[in-house]
């Protein structure tokens, strides 16, 4: 994909992987759409593109993803000042926590690893659904986790047995769900959409925070974020997970219809979306 001429969304773009790619993207001379939570953060990374990368449009938009009503709000901050999207990259996430962590919730009050992980993402995705259609060929790409945990569907937000690994596990299964369910309504649409797993524990506040000993660069995953981004090989290419360039097997759940459905079906429920908008 050329990205002379394409504007280009990537959450989660103001630390770690997502910064890197940001960069990357604008020197490549897209329009670049950063979101944080933080102006501070956001101001900074928008000071490094611009040195680094002379010349180069960038854009920050602030919004928690702990909050659904923020997500709805940047997609209506979205669309009001662009009327293309060819490229959203759905890259914030948040981590296992500390070990030993505590269970912690979103504003909405659902767990916040499948709430910011998954449901944010979900929700911002269907809203910009109709500017991804209008800019084809357009590319979502999720960035999951090859740490995908099988999602007990009596206890999503885990309310009697609370660990930090099954909640980020449950919810980057979640996301590759939802992938694979993209992929089969949009085909045909010349919108396509892939999940990745960036690099294994990459060397991020998210690792250290989760006291593990990092094992590639932040550098690796970005590589392969870019690639799954603009590779003309990939035109076209659509349901598949990649671990860095490779594709690869995601948890089995991953390509059950029933699964997905029953998945898709609460996460309308929880987002307040009256139809999927997918469909």
């Amino acid at each position: 994909m050329d990205l002379s001429q394409a504007t280009v969304l990537i959450t989660g773009s103001t630390d770690g992987v997502g910064r890197l790619v940001a960069k990357r993207v604008a020197a490549a001379g897209a329009r670049v759409l950063l979101h944080g939570r933080s102006d501070t953060k956001g101001r900074d990374t928008l000071a490094m593109i611009q040195r680094e990368a002379p010349g180069s449009h960038v854009q920050f938009f602030r919004a928690d993803f702990a909050s659904l009503e923020d997500v709805r709000r940047l997609a209506d901050e979205i669309t009001s000042a662009h009327d293309r999207l060819e490229t959203l990259i759905n890259n914030a996430g948040v981590g296992f926590g500390p070990p030993g962590g505590r269970r912690e919730m979103s504003r909405d009050g659902h767990e916040l690893r499948f709430a910011v992980n998954y449901l944010a993402p979900f929700l911002l995705t269907h809203l910009l659904l109709p500017t991804l259609r209008r800019s084809t060929p357009s590319r979502i790409i999720n960035v999951a986790s090859i740490g995908q945990a099988p999602i007990d569907f009596d206890d999503v937000m885990l309310t009697r047995r609370y660990d930090g690994r099954q909640a980020y596990g449950q919810s980057k299964l979640a996301l590759v769900m939802f992938t694979f369910d993209l992929a089969v309504t949009l085909q045909g649409t010349g919108v396509t959409a892939n999940a990745i797993h960036p690099a294994t524990l990459m060397d991020t506040k998210m690792v250290a925070q989760a006291g593990l000993r990092p094992q590639s660069s932040v550098d690796e995953g970005a590589d392969a974020i870019f690639h799954l981004a603009t590779s003309p090989e990939l035109d076209g290419v659509s349901g598949r997970f990649f671990d860095g360039r490779q594709e690869a097997r995601a948890h089995p759940a991953a390509y059950d219809s029933r699964e997905r459905q029953r998945l898709r079906e609460l996460a309308l429920e929880l987002t307040g979306q009256s139809a999927d908008v997918t469909r």
